[in-house]
């Protein structure tokens, strides 16, 4: 077998749980794969100990002060690592010639400009981040084809989407599809009654049934705003309407992804719920490399079960497909609104059952205009200082009014 060439991966959002578990796939495969430029924001002892172990070239830290502790530490341990600061820096090293894989694992609208840059200069661009192609999903995919890059999906639904695709899919010759079923495990309020949702705490939103994630990606799971931007994504990614994307409750999270076909074939992607998989999948293909998830066994798995989700107990979801059907802006608009409000629940300002009602608030003053780049950051921009706005004019009792 021939020796597959060294590549050198920047991994955007590297002290996060994507991040990490990009780096285990990435440190079992020493021969194939090197770390060139890592990025985080506040993390700096985390930062550190990446840096001990992967050498990089450049970190990125988004915080100046954090960025100037980084590097006195590293100078002092005499590690090479040139540390940088900023927005601008990520874009930089985004685009550096010297890395021929990117990871974009920056969790919300922060990813969008970095990940765009990376898209830009002709890389293979792994989309760990929802939010940029929810964003401005158009957008992504005519740069894509204009550069040449090679956009793969991690997360594991459109991970598992792309696997059932024939390879025709990546040339841009689209399948006869009828369905895509993407699956969740229902969040830990898939059986809560809807009349104790409003006392939910941060906690209790953020310890998720299978899979283990960051605080903003665990609360969108557990409104099921996850699995709505995941709509849009994949709308995006495999050019399908929203009408023929649906979501399946799926609690063992085995199955990650179902794509119907003309002739009435369902194909799926199954494999234990570990983000491992799907990352080795999207860094090493079309080839297959071991991700040091342990072997799948149906057996000891007994069964899997299917249930529609409960549109009254996720309001977030159908505000999702509104906005997917709308177009435009109107989605830049629902992830904005969404970020403000998880932000706000985490702290305690809004209660759980207000998310959705500020979200809503938001997406009425939402434009069907061109998602360009500027229509895309002046829609977001505004939908936060709404969302901001109805939080701060007592977006609880505006709830407990309307309910």
């Amino acid at each position: 077998m021939t020796q597959s060439p060294m590549q050198y991966v920047t991994l955007l959002g590297s002290t996060g749980s994507i991040g990490g578990a990009t780096l285990d796939v990435l440190a079992r495969h020493p021969d194939r794969f090197r770390v060139f430029a890592l990025s985080a924001s506040t993390q700096v002892e985390r930062m550190l100990e990446q840096c001990r172990r992967f050498r990089p070239a450049q970190a990125v830290m988004l915080d100046a002060a954090a960025a100037d502790r980084l590097a006195a530490a590293l100078r002092a341990e005499k590690i090479a690592t040139e540390v940088l600061t900023g927005s601008d820096a990520l874009q930089t090293v985004a685009r550096d010639a010297r890395a021929s894989i990117v990871v974009a694992a920056i969790v919300g609208a922060a990813g969008l400009l970095p990940t765009l840059a990376a898209v830009r200069a002709g890389k293979r661009v792994l989309f760990a981040n929802k939010e940029p192609l929810v964003m401005c999903g158009p957008l992504f995919v005519e740069e894509a084809n204009r550069s040449g890059a090679v956009v793969l999906p991690v997360d594991s639904e459109h991970n598992a989407i792309f696997q059932c695709m024939p390879d025709s899919y990546v040339t841009g010759h689209r399948a006869p599809v009828r369905r895509i079923f993407l699956t969740c495990s229902g969040g830990p309020f898939r059986n809560t009654p809807v009349r104790e949702l409003a006392a939910v705490t941060p906690e209790q939103a953020c310890a998720h049934p299978t899979w283990s994630m960051g605080r903003k990606i665990s609360v969108d799971s557990a409104t099921l705003m996850n699995k709505g931007l995941e709509v849009i994504e994949a709308c995006s990614l495999f050019g399908i309407a929203p009408e023929k994307v649906e979501v399946v409750v799926h609690p063992q999270s085995i199955i990650h992804s179902m794509v119907e076909y003309e002739d009435g074939s369902v194909l799926s992607q199954m494999s234990r719920p570990d983000m491992r998989v799907p990352i080795a999948h999207a860094l090493a293909w079309p080839e297959r490399i071991d991700s040091g998830v342990a072997p799948f066994d149906p057996v000891a798995l007994g069964k899997l079960e299917f249930d529609a989700p409960d549109r009254e107990r996720f309001p977030c979801l159908e505000l999702a497909y509104a906005a997917a059907r709308q177009g435009g802006t109107a989605p830049a608009v629902l992830n904005a609104a969404n970020e403000i409000a998880v932000q706000a629940f985490l702290e305690r300002r809004i209660r759980f059952i207000d998310i959705p009602h500020v979200i809503e608030h938001a997406l009425v003053g939402a434009r069907a205009v061109e998602p360009t780049l500027d229509n895309v950051l002046a829609d977001d921009a505004h939908a936060r200082v709404l969302a901001e706005e109805y939080i701060a004019g007592g977006a609880r009792s505006r709830a407990l009014g309307a309910s």
